[in-house]
């Protein structure tokens, strides 16, 4: 989402008219944005190479009939009709975040696309899950489906199409980045698992899934281009863009997702939006993406060059400005198809994308349409909100659509919860206990809990960070809320600062709540514009002290966190009262009975950090760190390559404070009689890729220019973004067709392709998800709590290969049951042919680097503890082992 939503979420509907009035005097006035689409020089060696034209869709068997409906729909279309399917109709010019143009002629509907990954934003009567990172901290992938398929039920109840989520980018390289907590993890498998179960449990709700945000957005300073500057150009390698980044985005297309959001920044010097070898040769035609590209909100830069290059859909529909009707496609995108700069080709292939993505989810059958308005929690209001003069209705029918979700919310909440450390057994505590509880963030913000735009304040509990990943709270328990339910001697001081003159009394336990936030960049708290700069990766609040003053006053202290990620710990770690650490990150609604059943021992943790905490910020390597105002285009070089978080601390022998997967339980749990099972054999490169299928076919007749006129008497709202042309425009486009030819991008071709090696199927060459090996493992409690515990697979590639690959990479991972004292459950973990190779960047392909040679599969609870090596030459699994990192 882009600046312009915190102005239009914040001010009321007066001062929005007002501001529509002001901008309507200098709407006549150009603004240049020609220059937005010209690449500026990135360091040598990055390259955006073109790649066209964009690979038709349809050619995948599992969505073949879904393409032929909407080929016989598009058949059909007139040109006005199709312009008007592939972009929004503008800021605020419907119910939802984003509305589609439709085709009511053919029977299809305006399409309602609304934010967030995490609930459905600035509605009512839903559900705020916990935010992506805590659910990547349950290490539970029963329950990351769980949650995917109670928001994919939620949307729909509301009558939204496309559910905008999962975040599987950023992947958390920038430990300061702002929306690292909307993704599942700082690691590329823990990421494309959450990720690929959220599309499967939101799409069987029939609701269409947008995986996002594509790609290489990993901080928000920056990140948009502007009339004054373009966004950051993030400089990477083919290598690490396909090991670490493309690999969740790989895994959602796989798991069939409908869709897929462009970023706001270039990669390599070109913009995400019309960056063709992302669009069309990665995501198209390599990972066989057979749904729609859309736009993040005014992250479109150009017309004909992002339609050339693979977006499918502009969203909100808006050109650089919001609310001055201008647009580059709608009418511009119907004029430039009579003009014959964008091929009728091109258009089909977008309208039938778009389509066929409808049909896919089954939203011809009884699909509701919506019933809330993103704009205003009153029943009735302006349609069109961003209208100066708007017809008036129904906007809000407040339909519930919670249907006992909180369920799913607290048990994710709960199993979420990462014990850090705990002495003597300090925790659980008895409800007996003098419990003296500090902090602000333990109970929820007096001012309300959705007083703050789009969460834009830390204020009370930290449920979620802040910006469009966001979603209103139902009712927030917080830990206050649980605690004083459960204990019966429990005084609360509601401040940061601790009180002048507090001593202790025999037997206090004191109980501090810190947190961290960070957000979207759009909105500024406390200093910070999304990313964590104020404060760095130290707690807010000035949460050290408040910690530092307690542990200084009683002799028994524990910490509760809630953390958008990383935190430094070192002020406070080690001192002799601290004597517990939990990390709740964020909970969302569910943050009290969640923690106050872990705290007195109803269930023991069982969450594992979902990133690395290290001692200092100076152990993560320099090119991670923000990138902060230049001239021209600023430069954001992953020099680092495929070392982030743990790889990197292996790499250089760096054991930091917490490691990538660390958690603590109240019982113990053993591995043994593991067992390694090979699988499928392997060759160095896949087998060969699986031929294209046939796709629809249109006649590429640019059509009459009577398809473009509007029609006679057609009652017009004011800055409302429409596909019809006045028919002297229309006349004049098509006569420039007849007289000129456009100038294409170089290297344009209109002959579609057989398609890369590495591709064949969604996600890529459908080999590469063989199982190779699996290695089953029986876990038992050997403890005196029931528990549940997280069983870790990584692989460490044969030593003596000519590719440089990390010490160990996580490739699969399972959650045992609640498993009472003594209790034993068998898990099995597979690894698949991708999970033994590298990208080879010149065969263009996944190789598998040394066929035959002694991989090690470890397995362990954390990837600092890993004991159990099993090899796949000798078949051997051997227990009591030096873990390699």
């Amino acid at each position: 989402m882009s600046t312009a939503y915190i102005f239009l979420s914040i001010f009321k509907p007066v001062t929005i008219l007002f501001f529509c009035y002001i901008i309507s005097s200098v709407s006549s006035v150009a603004i240049d944005t020609q220059h937005l689409d010209k690449r500026l020089n990135v360091p040598a060696s990055y390259v955006a190479a073109p790649y066209y034209p964009t690979p038709h869709g349809g050619w995948v068997a599992d969505w073949s009939e879904s393409y032929r409906k909407a080929a016989l729909l598009v058949a059909n279309m007139t040109l006005a009709e199709k312009a008007n399917i592939t972009c929004g109709s503008g800021y605020d010019m419907g119910r939802c975040v984003g509305n589609s143009g439709s085709a009511p002629r053919l029977g299809l509907p305006q399409l309602c696309l609304q934010d967030s990954a995490l609930g459905i934003r600035n509605s009512d009567h839903n559900t705020a899950f916990p935010a992506g990172i805590t659910v990547g901290a349950t290490w539970d992938k029963s329950l990351m489906y769980a949650r995917g398929v109670a928001l994919g039920a939620e949307f729909r109840g509301k009558g939204i199409n496309v559910f905008l989520g999962p975040t599987v980018g950023p992947l958390g390289r920038k430990p300061r980045g702002g929306r690292n907590w909307e993704g599942f993890g700082a690691d590329p498998v823990l990421q494309a698992v959450g990720g690929a179960l959220t599309v499967q449990g939101v799409q069987e709700q029939g609701v269409i899934a947008t995986i996002k945000h594509y790609i290489l957005n990993e901080q928000e300073m920056y990140r948009m281009y502007s009339i004054a500057q373009p966004g950051y150009s993030s400089n990477i390698d083919d290598r690490t863009i396909h090991e670490l980044y493309l690999w969740p985005f790989a895994e959602g297309i796989k798991a069939g997702v409908g869709s897929v959001m462009a970023a706001y920044n270039a990669v390599n010097g070109s913009a995400c939006s019309q960056n063709s070898y992302l669009l069309n040769g990665i995501l198209k035609d390599e990972l066989g993406f057979q749904g729609f590209v859309m736009s993040d909100w005014l992250a479109q830069i150009s017309g004909v060059p992002s339609a050339l290059a693979g977006l499918d859909m502009s969203m909100p529909g808006d050109g650089l400005v919001p609310l001055l009707g201008d647009s580059y496609w709608m009418y511009e995108l119907s004029r430039a198809v009579l003009n014959g700069s964008v091929p009728v080709d091109r258009l089909n292939d977008m309208v039938t994308r778009i389509v066929a993505a409808w049909y896919q989810m089954g939203q011809d059958k009884d699909y509701p349409p919506p019933n809330f308005s993103t704009n205003t929690q009153d029943a009735t209001g302006p349609l069109y909100p961003g209208a100066l003069f708007s017809p008036s209705g129904v906007v809000n029918e407040f339909v519930d659509v919670q249907d006992g979700h909180a369920a799913v919310a607290r048990n994710i909440s709960r199993d979420a919860i990462t014990m850090l450390k705990n002495v003597n057994n300090t925790l659980p505590l008895s409800t007996n206990s003098s419990l003296k509880i500090f902090g602000t963030d333990a109970q929820k913000n007096s001012n309300g809990i959705n007083s703050c735009s789009d969460q834009g304040c830390d204020k009370g509990t930290l449920g979620m960070g802040w910006g469009s990943g966001t979603a209103r709270y139902p009712y927030l328990d917080s830990p206050m809320d649980a605690i004083s339910s459960k204990a019966s001697n429990v005084k609360y001081y509601n401040t940061d600062t601790f009180p002048s003159g507090l001593t202790a009394s025999s037997g206090d336990i004191a109980l501090v709540f810190i947190n961290a936030d960070s957000g979207e960049n759009y909105i500024t708290v406390e200093g910070n514009p999304g990313d964590r700069t104020t404060a760095g990766l130290n707690a807010w609040h000035n949460g050290d002290t408040l910690l530092k003053n307690a542990a200084a006053t009683y002799s028994t202290v524990i910490v509760i966190v809630h953390t958008v990620g990383p935190i430094l710990l070192e002020e406070w770690i080690d001192l002799p009262s601290v004597k517990a650490v939990l990390f709740a990150h964020l909970p969302g609604q569910e943050a009290g009975q969640s923690l106050a059943s872990v705290l007195f021992g109803d269930v023991s943790p069982s969450g594992h950090l979902p990133y690395t905490i290290p001692h200092n910020e100076s152990e993560s390597p320099a090119s991670v760190g923000l990138v902060y105002f230049e001239l021209g285009q600023p430069q954001d070089t992953y020099t680092e390559g495929l070392y982030i978080d743990y790889r990197y601390f292996n790499a250089h022998s760096i054991k930091p404070r917490y490691a990538f997967g660390h958690g603590l339980s109240y019982t113990t749990f053993s591995f043994s009689d593991a067992i390694i099972t090979a699988v499928t054999s392997l060759t160095s490169i896949p087998p060969a890729r699986p031929a294209k299928g046939s796709t629809p076919t249109y006649s590429t007749a640019i059509p009459p220019a009577s398809e473009a006129y509007w029609p006679a008497n057609f009652n017009r709202i004011w800055r409302y973004l429409y596909s019809w042309l006045e028919k002297s425009d229309a006349d004049a486009a098509a006569a420039v067709a007849s007289t000129s030819s456009y100038v294409y991008p170089a290297g344009y071709s209109n002959t579609q392709k057989p398609g890369p090696p590495a591709g064949g199927a969604q996600g890529g060459n459908p080999a590469l998800w063989d199982v190779a090996y699996t290695v089953s493992v029986t876990v038992t409690n050997t403890g005196n709590f029931s528990g549940r515990a997280v069983v870790q697979g990584y692989v460490q590639f044969p030593a003596g290969i000519s590719y440089d690959t990390p010490v160990i990479q996580l490739r699969d991972f399972a959650k045992t049951e609640t498993l009472a004292k003594g209790e034993s459950e068998v898990l099995t973990l597979s690894f698949t042919r991708k999970d033994l190779s590298v990208w080879d960047t010149v065969q263009q392909n996944w190789v598998v680097p040394n066929v035959g040679g002694d991989y090690t599969i470890w397995v362990g609870e954390a990837s600092d503890t890993l004991t159990l090596g099993c090899k796949t030459a000798s078949l051997g699994c051997q227990s009591g082992l030096v873990s390699p990192a």
